[in-house]
């Protein structure tokens, strides 16, 4: 009686120490899907300074590209009236432009070197251009238009032009409109049978 007594209480003594020891096993996290802002690929950031192809930096736009009442880095643009300032590097060197004249109709282009500050009547036609002047670096400095330095690194010319004595470029209210020789396509001139193209500046002889 007493030996089967001792062999449960041995039992149970063995059953009690074998439950202590057990050890927990942790709990796995689930793997996490991913979230509707990083299933797709990462799209690589674009080089500072570097815009897509065809497209210009903001302060390189004349006014009526630039997103409404903003600025380059989100500021809000002043409040007035444009003006064309010609720094003292650029004043005087530049005496001319050669623009491009496409008639749509036959298909054919002619060149014209205009002189700048000057009226030009596009033969065989209804229209005359007022030239202004010749910025061969555009720039944006605010309410300014300038030049960023006497280089043609991104030439522009502001022209009005008029149809039977009306101004068709740029729209009405506007000064001047700009041509750009390396983006043509930026704010162009707009007619169902010419087109006219800035080519180059002419510096002074």
């Amino acid at each position: 009686m007493h030996i089967k007594l001792l062999a449960g209480l041995f039992s149970m003594i063995i059953v009690f120490a074998l439950t202590a020891c057990k050890k927990e096993e942790p709990q796995q996290t689930a793997p996490q899907a991913p979230g509707p802002f990083t299933s797709g690929p990462i799209q690589p950031a674009m080089p500072p300074g570097q815009m897509p192809s065809g497209q210009m930096p903001p302060t390189q736009m004349p006014p009526g590209q630039m997103p409404p009442g903003q600025m380059p880095g989100g500021q809000m643009m002043p409040r007035g009236e444009s003006q064309i300032v010609v720094p003292d590097s650029v004043k005087g060197k530049w005496s001319a432009a050669t623009i491009i004249i496409e008639d749509k109709t036959s298909r054919s282009k002619q060149e014209y070197t205009v002189k700048l500050n000057s009226t030009f009547e596009i033969p065989d036609t209804n229209l005359k251009i007022n030239v202004g002047e010749f910025l061969p670096d555009f720039r944006m400095d605010g309410l300014n238009l300038t030049s960023g330095s006497n280089q043609p690194q991104n030439p522009a010319l502001g022209i009005r032009v008029y149809e039977n004595g009306q101004q068709i470029f740029p729209a009405a209210g506007k000064k001047w409109g700009w041509l750009f020789a390396k983006v043509p396509s930026i704010h162009p001139f707009q007619h169902p049978d010419y087109s006219i193209v800035l080519k180059e500046g002419v510096k002074k002889g």
